[in-house]
C-alpha cells in the first residue's frame, strides 16, 4: 500500500492557466496535466493506492464549494482512488459553523497554505481555526517554510509553529515538506519536542533533475526522519510538482528498513487519518 498524502488537482476550466502560471513563478514543470485523469495516470505508473488532494481556499468565498467538491471526491475514492480533504480561509467569518460542516461531511481534515492566504501562521485567525478543528478531530496539512513560487516573507516558520502548538495545544497539525521548506536546521532544532506530524512532499534532492537546489540528500532525509521518529512521517509528492514515480522510488533507495519504508508510504496515514 502507497499514500500520497499531499496532492493538487485544479478545475478543469482552468487548469491549463493555473498550470502556466505556477510553472512560470516557480520555474518548475508541472508531472500532469494538472486534473484528475493525469493524477490517475500518475498514480498508475508509480503503483500508488491513494493520493490526498489538498485544496487551497485564496478567499472566503470559496470555501464552501472546496469542501462540497472534496466531500463528492470522497464519495467516489473506491473508484477513483483520490481522497480529498477539505479547505478554509483565516477570513472566514462563521469559521466554526465551517468546521463543523466539514466533520459533517465526513472530511477528516483540511488544507492551509499561509502564503497563499497572505497570512502569518501565528495568525489568532488561524490559532482560532487549529482549535476549533482539533476539538473535532480534524486535522490540518500546513505549508510550512518557504514556496518556492512566492516572495519573502515566509508566513510559516518553525517559530510560527512553536507558538500555535503552545497556545491551541493541538497535536492535529501535519507540516508539509519535513515540516518547513528549506528551514530542516531550524526544523530540528525547534520542532521535534512537539506534538506534530511531517509529510515528505518536494523535500528530496531528486528535484535537482529539475533544477530545484537545495534539497534534503538521502542521507540527511534519513538522519532527519529518524529524529522525528519514523511513526510521524507521512510520504508525499506535491503532484504535480513532483513526479509520483520519482518519488517513491527515491524513498525506496533510502537506507531506511523496510519497516520503515512501509510507515511512511502507508502505515502512519491508515493509522493516523485512516482511508
Amino acid at each position: 500500500m502507497i499514500i500520497d498524502a499531499h496532492t493538487h488537482i485544479y478545475p478543469e476550466k482552468i487548469a491549463a492557466k493555473a498550470i502556466e502560471k505556477l510553472e512560470k513563478n516557480s520555474g518548475v514543470k508541472a508531472k500532469t496535466n494538472g486534473i484528475e485523469s493525469g493524477l490517475r495516470k500518475s498514480m498508475k505508473e508509480a503503483g500508488i493506492d491513494y493520493s490526498l488532494l489538498l485544496p487551497v481556499a485564496t478567499s472566503a468565498k470559496q470555501v464552501d464549494t472546496i469542501n462540497e467538491v472534496a466531500a463528492r471526491a470522497n464519495d467516489a475514492a473506491k473508484e477513483t482512488g483520490i481522497l480529498s480533504f477539505g479547505g478554509i480561509h483565516p477570513d472566514t467569518e462563521n469559521y466554526k459553523e465551517v468546521l463543523h460542516r466539514v466533520k459533517s461531511y465526513g472530511l477528516k481534515g483540511l488544507k492551509l497554505h499561509p502564503d497563499y492566504q497572505e497570512t502569518f501562521f501565528n495568525d489568532i485567525r488561524y490559532k482560532r481555526i487549529v482549535e476549533e478543528a482539533t476539538s473535532l478531530d480534524l486535522y490540518l496539512v500546513i505549508h510550512a517554510g518557504v514556496d518556492i513560487g512566492l516572495p519573502e516573507p515566509v508566513h510559516c516558520t518553525p517559530d510560527h509553529v512553536v507558538e500555535v502548538v503552545r497556545d491551541t495545544e493541538s497535536d492535529h497539525l501535519i507540516l508539509a515538506h519535513m515540516g518547513g521548506w528549506r528551514l530542516w536546521d531550524e526544523v530540528q532544532a525547534k520542532l521535534l519536542e512537539l506534538p506534530v506530524y511531517f509529510d515528505t512532499s518536494f523535500s528530496g534532492d531528486y528535484l535537482e533533475t529539475d533544477g530545484v537546489e537545495g534539497m534534503l540528500t538521502k542521507e540527511a532525509f534519513t538522519n532527519l526522519v529518524r529524529a522525528m521518529g519514523t511513526d510521524r512521517v507521512l510520504f508525499g509528492t506535491d503532484s504535480p510538482w513532483s513526479g509520483q514515480k520519482e518519488a517513491v522510488q527515491w524513498l525506496r533507495d533510502t537506507t531506511l528498513t523496510e519497516e520503515e519504508k512501509q510507515q511512511i508510504f502507508a502505515g502512519n496515514f491508515e493509522r493516523i487519518i485512516g482511508v
